[in-house]
């Protein structure tokens, strides 16, 4: 995969130069255009695949969210881990989410799941894998987008200082093992799932503790309070 053929935010597309021209990216890329040809619906669309990037860039990251898989979907998935675009249905862990953050910080939960508003202000919303085939959960698992978004990671515990890292899960804790806690403020708490919410992401506190974190060492915290009124860009 040539990052100069892809629209990259040009801090990540010069951090991660190596990672693009490596050959399990060409394996990755020739098995995303061979799905296609196969007629397969791949989400996100092409141009969004790193939008979580594009949206935060490198030098700008406060706070890492890390997602496991796209929604498989239709219409969901828009390449921010937990967020769906404006009009569909709010995905039951990221009500969940709303849910501690009022009980948090006493914000009423938005009535989308639109999360553009947290991205643009340094929140990274990262998923592991960052393709799904439509109505297939977890089906691009273990094709090379693990081992990309691991040199993602790796690049925010190095080159960045005092960022929080949000991991929700099993999964998420075990993805972020590289981070640096002498540097890096790390927090842990069972995924948002309906499943798990309620053996300890209910009340960890994680927002509240992110934003102390930040302006304890002069950054603006995050205002984690979503605009009434999305715009879609």
């Amino acid at each position: 995969m040539n990052e100069r053929s892809i629209a990259l935010e040009e801090g990540w597309r010069n951090a991660l130069a190596g990672e693009f021209a490596s050959p399990y990216m060409q394996q990755l890329k020739a098995f995303l255009v061979a799905q296609k040809l196969e007629g397969k619906r791949i989400f996100p669309k092409g141009s969004e695949y790193f939008r979580a990037l594009d949206l935060t860039p490198l030098a700008d990251v406060k706070v890492v969210i890390l997602g496991q898989d796209p929604y498989h979907g239709l219409g969901q998935a828009h390449g921010l881990c937990f967020s769906v675009r404006p009009g569909v249905r709010i995905p039951p862990s990221l009500v969940n989410i709303y849910k501690e953050m009022q009980s948090d910080l006493g914000i009423t939960p938005a009535r989308h799941g639109f999360l553009e508003h947290w991205a643009r202000q340094g929140v990274l919303l990262l998923n592991s894998v960052l393709t799904v085939e439509e109505a297939q959960a977890a089906s691009h698992q273990g094709k090379g987008w693990e081992r990309f978004t691991d040199a993602v990671i790796r690049k925010v515990n190095d080159e960045c200082n005092g960022v929080v890292f949000m991991l929700w899960g099993s999964y998420a804790q075990r993805k972020a093992a590289v981070v640096d806690t002498t540097r890096h403020l790390v927090l842990k708490a069972p995924h948002p799932s309906p499943l798990s919410a309620h053996n300890g992401f209910f009340g960890c506190g994680h927002f509240s503790k992110a934003n102390s974190f930040l302006q304890a060492r002069g950054r603006t915290p995050i205002d984690w309070e979503l605009p009434a009124a999305p715009h879609d860009s």
